[in-house]
């Protein structure tokens, strides 16, 4: 009668003494795949960084080996930039809790793009945008290219909106101060010898039980290079070796900008910097709808229009204040990056395209080759002279 009953309300009769198992937990959801893809980063951060490297100079070789070969090397390429971006983020907080790295100073660059990006989240979040598009820009632009050049230069202008808005957001949210590149923290590098003499602490930051065999061992290497007090049990640091003295010193230097806030690492713009600022935020978008609307290729309008207002910028720069370490650097970057314009335009196609074409037939056939590839890159796409 009992077992009628049980079949009748769904359930079935168990037997005495075999209770149900409990179900164990799957290792199926994102964020525990996530945590053991970081573990496995952090771990071989150093050969990561080596695989990295050498998957992007694989994409350099891809052009014209086969059909659609470029829109597969840039798509390898994105990817790659994209995978980075999170590398990066993992790397970031684990070097922190390394003692051998978190005690180092960081450049400028580092310091002042950090301070921002732990500040504020609006910061960080138009950043993260703004490098997501610049790794992926070319990628849109030749798949936009399929559908007819009309959506082509659509996709190109709304690209340029975009980074141009994050820039001048940007510059509000620091509070007129310039931008610099790239607008997040660069990686910060993990030598193979970091990741041996802090095993032990790597092995904790990720939850592992640390071996008798590793503590003693790891007491081992850090009794090599330090030397306890007998009375004040104060630890000191190994001396440096003999050969190396002065940059062993030189590293333990302070400059004017190691001790500086890191908000302060950037000036201030005044209005005429300001002004500036902006004309160099708006003359990449200036000289795409520009360039959009020239059917002739060898026009000088476009390229005469885009480069005045750089020049324009450069001449308004803000020279009131004495220039910091850190906007040095990036006026730097930027004075690299204005020799982009030979590739762009009428002077690419007047000058700079004869003077590749004849380079070319003097270079051995492999160099040539690879040559002539890019050289179809450099004449149909915008974003591949891009700065």
């Amino acid at each position: 009668m009992s077992r009628s009953i049980d079949h009748f309300r769904g359930g079935a009769s168990r037997p005495p003494g075999n209770p149900q198992k409990p179900t164990q937990p799957k290792l199926s959801s994102p964020p525990q795949w996530l945590n053991l893809y970081g573990d496995f980063i952090t771990k071989n951060a150093h050969q990561v960084s080596q695989i990295e490297s050498a998957l992007r100079s694989l994409t350099y070789i891809i052009p014209g080996r086969f059909r659609d070969a470029e829109i597969a090397s840039e798509t390898l390429h994105s990817g790659i930039q994209l995978l980075s971006l999170y590398h990066d983020a993992v790397l970031r907080g684990a070097v922190t809790k390394i003692p051998a790295l978190a005690s180092k100073i960081p450049n400028p660059h580092t310091r002042y793009t950090r301070f921002w990006a732990g500040k504020s989240k609006l910061y960080r979040r138009i950043a993260l945008l703004l490098q997501i598009v610049q790794y992926t820009e070319l990628l849109w632009e030749m798949a936009a290219k399929r559908k007819g050049e009309r959506v082509r230069w659509r996709v190109i202008i709304l690209l340029e909106i975009i980074k141009a808005v994050c820039r001048l957001l940007l510059m509000r949210v620091t509070n007129s101060r310039p931008l610099v590149t790239p607008a997040l923290p660069e990686r910060d590098p993990i030598p193979p010898e970091v990741n041996e003499e802090d095993e032990a602490t790597l092995k904790e930051l990720m939850g592992e039980e640390t071996s008798s065999e590793d503590m003693n061992g790891s007491t081992k290497s850090t009794q090599d290079k330090e030397w306890t007090m007998p009375r004040t049990g104060t630890s000191l640091p190994s001396l440096p070796n003999p050969s190396d003295i002065s940059s062993y010193l030189m590293s333990r230097v302070l400059t004017a900008d190691d001790i500086k806030p890191a908000a302060k690492l950037l000036n201030t713009l005044s209005r005429s910097g300001q002004t500036a600022e902006i004309l160099h935020i708006l003359a990449p978008l200036v000289y795409a709808i520009s360039l959009s609307r020239c059917k002739d290729k060898k026009s000088w309008t476009p390229w005469i229009l885009g480069l005045s207002m750089e020049y324009a910028a450069r001449q308004l720069r803000d020279r009131s204040l004495r220039s910091t370490a850190l906007e040095n650097e990036e006026w730097g970057k930027r004075y690299w990056a204005a020799g982009w314009w030979i590739m762009r335009g009428a002077f690419y196609e007047q000058f700079t395209k004869g003077l590749i074409g004849g380079v070319r037939r003097r270079m051995p056939s492999l160099v040539a080759g690879i040559l002539e590839d890019y050289e179809y890159l450099w004449d149909n796409y915008y974003f591949s002279t891009s700065a």
